[in-house]
């Protein structure tokens, strides 16, 4: 039996296209797996930031008059302890399907709590928790997105791409509108911020110095960056941060990542900040900065740089002037990675 060059074409192309279904099929299930994976890790860092949240709540309700009570007047519901310690505990105990409804009742406690009643270190600590639920809650929902865009697909729901994984769902909680700061802080609202860690050559990294403008005795080092600006992305503010902070020009496709996350809750000039911090990586050749693009309020708080070895960082922490973020010294190694394979890497949380 002989086949004649037609039908042999026909069987190479249906060869062909079976063969790329399947490389398709094989990639986008390995890819819903790692979605999958995500979704259930981000899930498990917004439980650990909802379960601290609680822990700060039963400090806060433990500050407060049990029984919203205050020395004989009438009881101040706002102000009843027991109760949110009551709904502390709840959201913390709520199975899955009711822990949406058991942390916005607790959310809506905190939110009323005066924060004038409370002492200004519990207030940042109330801040800092409120943060890190914020900024959990939105990468899980981002993970949640992306795993529902790809398992919703036709192709994907007729070959099963999906196996028997259930979906992942959203989860919604009402973010504070209220300020959260007493003993004169006013909080900021939660802002991005995009920030390089820039190396020379030589695997030094670039740090500016500066203070408090109201406590200009205490200063501390940090890396180039800034907030992004309304409709500008995180690898375009990262670029005009260098720009502005060193006057170098860079290209935005040089900059890897982004690669870690940082969120901050701190005072500056009479603020209280809560800022999401994501860094990315470059490679230059060494330089000296110029200051020609600082702001008014920079060139008053900023007052020098170096190139820093992690051995450099260390010798600062340990003269007493902090570098943010705290763990950089453990990190440089693994940002020189992130530059010389030239990858686009899964970010991860920092301190």
């Amino acid at each position: 039996m002989t086949f004649s060059a037609t039908t042999i074409l026909v069987l190479a192309l249906v060869a062909a296209v079976i063969v790329t279904i399947g490389v398709w099929a094989y990639g986008t299930a390995n890819r819903l797996d790692r979605l999958h994976v995500r979704s259930d890790l981000s899930w498990h860092s917004l439980d650990a930031s909802l379960g601290r949240r609680a822990v700060v709540a039963r400090a806060v309700a433990a500050a407060m008059v049990p029984t919203g009570y205050a020395f004989g007047a009438p009881p101040i519901p706002q102000m009843d302890g027991r109760r949110l310690a009551a709904l502390a505990d709840q959201a913390e105990r709520a199975d899955r399907a009711h822990r949406e409804t058991a942390e916005n009742a607790l959310s809506a406690a905190l939110s009323a709590v005066p924060s004038e009643a409370l002492a200004p270190q519990l207030v940042a600590e109330l801040a800092d928790s409120e943060a890190r639920v914020l900024i959990a809650r939105r990468f899980h929902n981002d993970a949640v997105r992306d795993t529902l865009a790809l398992r919703t697909r036709r192709p994907v729901r007729w070959l099963h791409l999906g196996g028997t994984a259930p979906l992942p769902t959203y989860f919604e909680i009402a973010e504070r509108t209220t300020p959260s700061a007493g003993a004169g802080l006013d909080v900021d609202e939660m802002r991005t911020s995009s920030r390089v860690v820039l190396f020379d050559e030589r695997g030094r990294v670039l740090l500016l110095r500066g203070h408090d403008p109201q406590v200009p005795e205490v200063h501390f080092w940090f890396t180039i960056g800034g907030g992004v600006e309304r409709g500008e992305s995180l690898r375009d503010a990262g670029v005009r941060e260098i720009r502005e902070e060193t006057g170098l020009s860079v290209d935005p496709a040089d900059l890897r990542g982004p690669m870690w996350r940082r969120v901050a809750v701190f005072p500056y000039d009479g603020d209280l900040i809560r800022s999401e911090e994501l860094f990315f990586a470059l490679q230059t050749t060494g330089f000296v900065p110029q200051r020609n693009g600082f702001t008014e309020l920079e060139r008053r708080a900023i007052t020098g740089h170096r190139w820093c070895t992690a051995a450099d960082m260390r010798e600062i922490a340990a003269s007493g002037e902090v570098v943010y973020p705290e763990d950089l010294p453990d990190l440089v190694d693994e940002a020189r990675v992130v530059v010389a394979r030239r990858v686009e890497p899964e970010v991860r949380s920092i301190r």
